[in-house]
């Protein structure tokens, strides 16, 4: 068919196919016409061969090129599909739902822009009229008026039948629990891809054709984190302060079932938030974080052997003077302790004492199993890195201002992972937001029987020492407070305090450290107007062990309690004086 079409398209040619007889021809005449009959053949075949291209070059046109978002300068392009994240139990924390761009080429408009932005307000919800207007009727060429259009109402703005407004389908992202675990998960950028917390740590895997079928699952428990974050949120709240931190980590595992830092933000619309709200205090802000070093300086001391005894007593009848340097107690008994009553009464300068016994280097190998000394190892790419004295400038005084933790500055994360390793048997794992079904390898930083003996030391802060308003009833909650004066341009502050509870529950086999930390508390009629970590963190640990406790399956039980006997001897009849930090 071909063939004779082609035939018979160029016997209708002039000097092409079947002709009328030509008069006799020169020999240069007739050579000259068969060229130009063989170059018009030539031609007639490009023809038919070039129609199919354009043809093809038009339906891809079509189909592919225009179905794609407009690309222009300053707008962002569609949002690739990304793979679910989920907390351990495979409730949903972020999703990817199709969308619409809605956006309008202002000078080609057919319709009255006053009549057709009072019609997109009335479609497009939580829109302003004014505002419709003004970008129906910009100099412009291109604006958009709306992103994340839900598909019903760009149905609706569809049938408008307006020809310069585009729609255009978007992979959106979504958080259905807004600000829930906020700077854990993060957010992608307009362009879709990861830019903080775990949308930017996991982007590759989340974006990937391969694997983005497969949620991300993290140790994250959804219902852990909604209790945590609504009490930590009251407290922060109730105190006026900069900031908080709290954390929920799994000790054997050393999976992060629960974290926040306050404030928040939406990452719905993480444009709306500020500076403040985005930055992740648990991993990416360091501080002082007081007294809750004095239990690390205590088991370094134990497995050093220099701790022979608890009933071992150090002189702490007067303050420690350094040459300019004053280290003394801020309640002082003015009497020789006994290790319990040091960790109890939060005694500085029994707590330094029993650093410098031990040594610079007892302490410095501890800390360093810890992780004290690099960003902490985990998955979020906001992580910052410790503050410490060089060695050189690592002296005596150093070693006794940071037994009591003053001197160095680490994360709140890095804390809850020594305190994991304190109760757990000794033995350090790296925190992780993903699921474990089975705990990652570890290293050995206290001897077993050296976590036992600080189970019981922080048990009996909280029955008798400064941490008493933390008891849980029937949850054998242990912990140790500390609060610590800020440092603003090298210098602290006096009046401007960073409190910190670090707590375990329970205590004679324990599952869950809960770190709790207020950035600068005002004082309340809560906290009778102190602002120390024992008045004003210790209450809402108290009340979040009791909240979550059966939610991770571990059931009050008023019956069972961990042998303290001896660590504390008493007179007979004698009444154990209040406790104050």
């Amino acid at each position: 068919m071909a063939s004779r079409a082609l035939s018979s398209f160029i016997g209708g040619v002039p000097g092409l196919g079947a002709q009328p007889e030509l008069p006799a021809m020169l020999p240069g005449q007739r050579q000259a016409a068969q060229r130009l009959a063989r170059q018009r053949l030539v031609i007639v075949m490009v023809m038919f061969l070039a129609v199919p291209l354009v043809f093809a070059g038009r339906l891809f046109d079509l189909g592919v090129l225009e179905a794609q978002p407009v690309s222009r300068s300053g707008i962002a392009s569609s949002a690739p599909p990304r793979g679910d994240i989920v907390d351990r139990n495979g409730l949903e924390l972020a999703r990817t739902f199709e969308a619409y761009a809605i956006s309008v080429e202002p000078q080609k408009l057919a319709s009255d822009p006053r009549r057709l932005a009072r019609d997109l307000a009335s479609i497009l919800t939580g829109s302003d009229e004014a505002q419709l207007y003004d970008e129906l009727t910009h100099k412009g060429r291109f604006r958009y008026l709306a992103r994340r259009v839900l598909p019903s109402e760009a149905q609706a703005i569809n049938d408008l039948g307006e020809p310069a407004i585009y729609l255009r389908r978007e992979a959106e992202r979504l958080y259905p629990n807004f600000s829930l675990a906020a700077h854990v998960i993060g957010y992608p950028d307009d362009e879709g891809r990861g830019k903080v917390g775990l949308e930017l740590a996991f982007d590759e895997q989340l974006s990937a054709p391969a694997t983005r079928g497969q949620p991300l699952q993290l140790a994250l428990d959804l219902r852990v984190q909604q209790a945590l974050e609504h009490e930590l949120g009251t407290l922060y709240r109730d105190q006026k302060a900069q900031g908080a931190v709290g954390i929920v980590m799994d000790v054997d595992s050393g999976e992060v079932v629960a974290m926040t830092s306050l404030p928040d933000f939406n990452p719905n619309a993480p444009g709306l938030a500020t500076d403040d709200g985005r930055y992740n205090k648990a991993s990416f802000a360091t501080y002082e974080l007081g007294s809750t070093f004095k239990a690390l300086t205590i088991a370094s001391g134990l497995d050093a052997g220099t701790i022979s005894t608890l009933q071992k007593r150090y002189d702490a009848t007067r303050p420690i003077q350094m040459g300019r340097f004053r280290i003394r107690d801020d309640h002082a008994k003015n009497r020789w302790l006994t290790v319990p009553e040091i960790f109890i009464h939060s005694s500085n300068i029994g707590t330094a004492r029993i650093a410098v016994e031990a040594g610079r280097d007892v302490q410095y190998a501890m800390l360093e199993k810890l992780g004290f000394f690099k960003p902490i190892e985990i998955e979020l790419p906001e992580r910052a890195r410790p503050q410490f004295p060089s060695l050189e400038r690592w002296g005596e005084l150093s070693t006794m201002t940071i037994a009591y933790g003053h001197g160095i500055s680490v994360t709140p994360m890095h804390l809850a992972s020594a305190y994991a390793t304190l109760v757990n048997g000794g033995i350090y794992r790296a925190p992780t937001l993903l699921k474990r079904d089975v705990p990652g390898p570890g290293i050995r930083v206290f001897k077993a029987e050296t976590s036992e003996t600080m189970r019981k030391l922080l048990r009996l802060t909280v029955t008798k020492g400064t941490g008493r308003r933390a008891n849980a009833p029937g949850y054998r909650v242990g912990g140790k407070t500390g609060t610590a004066e800020k440092i603003a341009s090298g210098r602290y502050v006096r009046g401007a305090n960073v409190s910190t509870f670090a707590a375990a529950f329970p205590m004679d086999a324990p599952r869950y450290v809960v770190i709790a930390m207020v950035d600068d508390p005002r004082g309340s009629k809560e906290s009778a107007g102190f602002r120390t970590a024992g008045m004003v963190v210790a209450p809402a640990i108290s009340r979040l062990v009791s909240r979550i406790g059966p939610m991770l399956g571990v059931q009050p039980d008023s019956t069972r309690e961990i042998d303290m006997a001896g660590l504390l001897p008493e007179p007979p009849g004698a009444n154990p004086a209040a406790v104050v930090e």
